[in-house]
């Protein structure tokens, strides 16, 4: 999980690096289709990579997936990003009540607490105000709740399906999404900078999506959510590092915050891992 939200920094600084000029729409578009190419011409010369286990459940997991990321740049587009960013990473605790209406799994009172700090730490690092217009509120909690519901979905599907067949789907109905806008208005790389930043988009996040679904094998989907939410500690060290951006008290407090609760439920789940030995369910070993 670490290293997939590692990756997702790389991610988010190559998208920054290529510009104003690409839309949402044509990120997603290359994203998605130089998913669906590399996975296909890396997987797919001996069967059908397509092929998987509860089709239905891996199409509606690509869906869920596509609108969190669609809400989740729109929002962008409406609040200032620190603003988007905070209220999308309420996503783990929409994970965790996914899970108890889903699986009936109940979270615990140190759980809880981990969860509720990951999300302050996050609204320090970033001064959250609640600022912009209530639809890209909306649109930013909505995409939190979607991406809770789509990280949730991973621990069905991991139990038959490895994490390549999952990112697939995820990127043939993201595709399905934005093709149409892209085609609408395209944006092509005029610069071989632009074509290396686009490849290094596809193949960061391809990384970076298989890190994910693999380490949800191992953890609940509220719990990957929390470990997931150290991406903002790396985001705001990569913006220290090489964009200028200042390391204010903020950024120290809130860091530590979020990488302290990540730490502290890593503790709590090592502690019940012996409890668990002898089941044959991924899910309850975490």
């Amino acid at each position: 999980m670490l290293a997939a939200a590692l990756l997702f920094t790389l991610l988010n600084l190559q998208i920054k690096l290529l510009g104003p000029a690409y839309s949402a729409w044509d990120i997603g578009f290359y994203r998605f289709a130089g998913g669906i190419l590399a996975i296909v011409s890396i997987f797919g010369r001996r069967r059908n990579p397509f092929r998987g286990h509860n089709t239905r459940l891996l199409l509606i997991r690509g869906c869920t997936g596509s609108v969190a990321f669609i809400c989740m740049v729109s929002a962008i587009i409406r609040l200032p990003v620190s603003t988007a960013l905070v209220i999308f990473y309420s996503f783990p605790a929409f994970a965790a009540v996914f899970s108890y209406f889903i699986y009936g799994e109940r979270v615990g009172r140190g759980e809880l607490a981990c969860i509720a700090g990951v999300m302050a730490g996050v609204a320090i690092l970033f001064d959250f105000q609640p600022g912009g217009d209530l639809v890209g509120q909306a649109l930013a909690l909505l995409g939190g709740a979607f991406a809770g519901l789509t990280v949730t979905l991973i621990r069905t599907l991991r139990e038959h399906n490895g994490p390549v067949i999952i990112y697939l789907y995820l990127c043939t109905m993201g595709f399905c999404v934005s093709a149409p806008m892209f085609a609408l208005q395209p944006t092509l790389p005029s610069t071989p900078m632009q074509g290396a930043l686009i490849l290094g988009i596809v193949f960061s996040s391809l990384t970076a999506q298989l890190l994910m679904n693999q380490g949800f094998f191992y953890c609940r989907g509220w719990e990957g959510g929390v470990f997931m939410s150290s991406e903002v500690v790396f985001t705001a060290i990569v913006g220290i590092a090489f964009l200028g951006d200042p390391a204010s008290w903020r950024f120290w407090t809130g860091g530590l915050i979020v990488l302290a609760n990540v730490v502290a439920l890593n503790r709590l789940k090592a502690g019940a891992v012996p409890a668990a030995k002898g089941t044959s369910d991924p899910g309850a070993v975490a």
